[in-house]
């Protein structure tokens, strides 16, 4: 932006008022001589010649500018009036000769009114004709005798009263006019340079990316722009002022002052017209470049989402596995949807700008055009991801419908009831019922597996082929178990059976309260169970009848149980555990909890897994010789490890459950199950299961002294013991805190317990104890297999007080580098460990011998076994724990329903058993 202020500055060096135009030595009255000459007026002073030459310059100047300024013409002509009539010749000659050396300006004519008196005026006459030359020769110089031969040359009327003219002229009046018109001056001046500077600001401003800042320039260089404008009225209204007014009404001076004031007041206007022109511009393009930011980002927005990531996302095999999956997926591309329809309302924007005429017309127009494009080949894309998804959730609608019809298939074995089967109506009834559920089979199950591999081609995953291939396993396996039962029936329709004598009539309130699913009158496992004949000979050492049926009782009671437990983990599995997965029951889920299921139920599928399809198996084989139990806990004694990873996890999992315990999702679900107790109950009962099986086998223990293969027995029963002990020592194990690495490198904990320490370090020839030898350290001591921890135990007081204490890890020995004194002098409860041939000695005092002599033994063994690992030996591996899937439950229903098909011919109400309470794991 360029503002002339040629004048200001001007002005600003006319700035002339000091003593000399107060005391009126040089006058400009505004009179004009002929080609409109400017006349200055000299009028007497003696103390003319007293004016030091620097201010008749200064003044001259003054005079002589003003009306090239205000004419804007270098050519101007001045006419000097030289009035000495009271003066004399030398005045005058000093008059001329100083006039002549200071004038600035183009001199037209110097009239001067010689002095009146006779003897002036000769000497003036006869002085000018000698000097006459030398004036001429610098300046016309005309003498005048009187006032009347001034008229000759000026008009009356450009003269003042004083000349005889008719020019009202006061010279205090045009002193105060011209500081006034010259104080405006500076303030168009101070105008000027402020909005040059702003200009200038603007021009300089450097844009920034971000859409916040350049709002914030928008807003701030407005509101100096408003503060301008106030300035610039401010200015505006001095032309009210009283000196203004004044100027009007002497209309005499309007030509000499007046035209300054207007020239000001007009030059004011071209800036302040100027100025608004060049802000409307700036902040126009300002707006435009804020525009475009926000279109830019929104067109960052839009394009992110491109066909790769789609597919990418839409085409994972592991999500493609259920209808609600696919469901979720068809919604995102309805959101994909509204997004593209945010890209066309973006086309839409950047062509209304373009419109505008923005200053980046073509960027935007070119930024359309890549939009344009991108939405037809993400309709596309998506049309084509929509029909795949379309046929991919048809097909698992289909799978779906499949598999449903082969649970309730297994459904429908599992309930139809033994008892009736024993009438001819009863098993026609039944069998009608399958012919019927076959009936009703879905047309899928009609085609092959290859069928249907050609049909869906082209929206085949590995994921949906496994799932296609699982389902026609699934109907293969009903399809066996239906068969198996529609032979059984017809055989019992075909000839009459003889019913089967009960051992014992069912209580008619029993005492506890189960599912419909697994109820006793639904019950798969409710059959009589019968032992073999080879019992006799197990118990012939014995001489009591009642021995042997005490002993067959609690056989019975362990098989009975243990068919209930496999019943009770199975409900838990099916009517919590897999209804997570289910789409109806998913808006009562918490969405905190959807990937939570491994924490809450941890590992009991594996434990479901371990007990349906192997253990129940190797009991139930125990009815034709029962004293063979004690060998089936042994031959599995290292799957019972499988309840280590369930009691590690068991904190985690009821803290779990204490924060999710009245979701309505698990209320749902217990009200399905007809359960009278909540989840947490059933998932104590593994916990509780593996308390009995040791009572079990202490009562069978009790009735089997002096029989064959007792010492299985009792090595059964020590297993379980250890088993407890195992876990117990690993839920302290858990509670460790502050060791750097994984605690499971080190091995299973064999023994744990709180003793009291005394440590020394050997340090050259002496050894020096870090404690006074009379203050023993209490620490709780952790031994693993590869490794010895030393812990400090920290108590928990207040609501917690009731869990396990935690412990602060202190130090920890390497097996491989440990050695044992059992004996320490002066106390039988006390042995050594030391470590790295004696270099740290540690003297353990335990609190009873019988703790002791234990200890010894486990670091006995320890040693023992690295011994034979030098040696080539290796030791026995260990058994990890696995999470089963949904696959190995369905099979694990199979195969019970499979035994009950076993057992279809002799079943019978047997005696309800009570389980023991539950009890404390620690």
């Amino acid at each position: 932006m360029t503002i002339c202020t040629c004048s200001c500055i001007q002005y600003e060096h006319e700035r002339f008022r000091g003593e000399i135009c107060v005391f009126g030595i040089l006058l400009r009255s505004g009179g004009r001589g002929e080609d409109s000459s400017v006349i200055i007026t000299l009028p007497e002073c003696s103390a003319f010649s007293d004016i030091p030459e620097e201010a008749l310059a200064k003044v001259l100047s003054y005079l002589t500018l003003i009306p090239r300024s205000v004419t804007r013409q270098p050519g101007v002509k001045f006419i000097i009036i030289l009035d000495r009539r009271l003066d004399t010749w030398a005045s005058i000659k000093t008059a001329l000769a100083r006039i002549a050396a200071s004038f600035p300006g183009n001199l037209h004519l110097v009239l001067v009114l010689r002095p009146t008196s006779f003897f002036q005026r000769t000497v003036t006459d006869l002085g000018f004709r000698f000097s006459q030359e030398d004036f001429m020769l610098k300046m016309p110089v005309v003498m005048l005798s009187s006032v009347t031969d001034l008229l000759r040359y000026i008009d009356e009327n450009q003269l003042t009263s004083e000349f005889g003219g008719t020019l009202d002229y006061c010279h205090s009046d045009w002193i105060v006019l011209r500081t006034a018109i010259e104080s405006f001056a500076v303030m168009v001046k101070d105008i000027a340079q402020m909005l040059q500077a702003f200009g200038t600001e603007l021009a300089e401003t450097q844009l920034s990316e971000e859409c916040s800042a350049v709002e914030f320039l928008l807003l701030s260089h407005t509101e100096k722009y408003r503060r301008l404008k106030v300035q610039l009225n401010e200015v505006l209204m001095c032309r009210e002022s009283s000196h203004f007014s004044l100027i009007d009404y002497c209309w005499t001076l309007i030509t000499a002052l007046g035209t300054s004031k207007f020239q000001l007041l007009a030059q004011l206007t071209d800036m302040e017209m100027a100025f608004d022109g060049f802000f409307d511009k700036h902040h126009l393009k300002l707006q435009q470049y804020l525009q475009l930011l926000r279109y830019e980002h929104s067109f960052q927005e839009v394009n992110c989402f491109s066909v790769p990531k789609i597919a990418q996302r839409h085409t994972d095999g592991s999500q493609t596995n259920s209808v609600a999956n696919m469901l979720i997926f068809l919604t995102d591309l309805c959101v994909f949807q509204e997004e593209m329809s945010q890209a066309q309302v973006l086309i839409l924007h950047g062509h209304q700008l373009a419109a505008g005429h923005h200053y980046a017309m073509a960027l935007i127009i070119q930024r359309c055009n890549e939009l344009r494009h991108q939405c037809d080949t993400l309709t596309s894309a998506l049309n084509t991801k929509r029909k795949s998804l379309t046929q991919a959730q048809t097909l698992l609608s289909r799978l779906e419908e499949a598999q449903r019809w082969c649970d309730d298939g297994a459904y429908l074995l599992a309930n139809q009831q033994v008892d009736k089967f024993q009438s001819k109506d009863g098993a026609q009834a039944a069998l009608r019922d399958i012919e019927k559920f076959q009936e009703a089979a879905p047309p899928l199950l009609g085609a092959g597996v290859d069928v249907l591999f050609l049909e869906y081609e082209s929206v085949l995953t590995p994921c949906l082929q496994a799932h296609i291939e699982n389902t026609f396993q699934k109907h293969s396996s009903v399809q066996a178990l239906i068969q198996s039962r529609q032979n059984c029936l017809k055989k019992l329709a075909d000839k009459h059976v003889r019913p089967i004598q009960l051992v014992a009539p069912r209580p008619e309130n029993p005492p506890r309260a189960k599912s419909p699913l697994f109820s006793p009158k639904h019950g798969m496992w409710q059959c009589n169970i019968n032992f073999g004949s080879n019992y006799p000979q197990y118990f012939s050492a014995m001489s009591s009848r009642s021995l042997i049926n005490s002993y067959l009782h609690v056989m019975k009671e362990l098989i009975e149980t243990e068919r209930i437990y496999v019943e009770e983990l199975l409900a838990v599995l099916l009517g919590y555990r897999a209804e997570m997965d289910n789409p109806s029951l998913a808006p009562l889920l918490p969405t905190s909890l959807c990937n939570k299921r491994d924490v809450l139920f941890g590992n009991l599928p594996d434990i479901y897994n371990f007990h349906s399809s192997v253990f129940l198996q190797d009991l139930e084989s125990c009815l034709e010789s029962p004293e063979a139990v004690g060998a089936c806990f042994l031959e599995r004694k290292d799957h019972f490890h499988l309840y280590e990873c369930y009691c590690q996890n068991k904190p985690r999992s009821d803290s779990l459950w204490r924060q999710f315990s009245d979701c309505p999702f698990f209320q749902e679900c217990q009200k399905k199950l007809e359960h009278k107790l909540a989840l947490d109950s059933y998932l104590l009962k593994p916990v509780q299961r593996l308390t009995k099986y040791q009572l079990l086998l202490k009562e069978l223990l009790k009735y089997s002294s002096g029989c064959e293969r007792v010492s299985e027995l009792q090595g059964a029963l020590e297993a379980m013991l250890d088993l407890l002990k195992s876990v117990n020592d690993s839920m302290h194990q858990i509670a460790i805190t502050g060791y750097e690495g994984d605690l499971s490198n080190l091995g299973r904990v064999l023994m744990q317990g709180s003793f009291s320490v005394w440590i020394s370090h050997k340090k050259g020839p002496t050894r020096v104890k870090e404690l006074a030898r009379f203050k023993p350290m209490q620490r709780h001591l952790f031994l693993h297999e590869h490794a010895l921890l030393f812990c400090k135990r920290r108590d928990e007081h207040g609501e917690n007080a009731d869990k396990t204490p935690s412990y602060s890890f202190k130090h920890c020995l390497k097996m491989s580098a440990v050695g044992i004194t059992e004996n320490v002098k002066g106390d039988v409860k006390k042995f050594e460990i030391w470590y790295s041939g004696r270099e740290e000695v540690y003297v353990i005092q335990a609190p009873t011998v019988e703790v002791k002599i234990a200890w010894l033994n486990e670091i006995r063994k320890i040693l023992t076994n690295q011994q034979k690992q030098l040696k080539g030996l290796n030791t026995f591996p260990v058994i990890k724990c696995h999470w089963c899937s949904s696959t190995s439950t369905w099979s694990n229903v199979c195969s019970s329903l499979i035994g009950s098909e076993e057992l279809c011919h002799s079943a019978a109400v047997s005696e309800q058993t009570q389980m023991s309470p539950p009890l404390s794991v620690r």
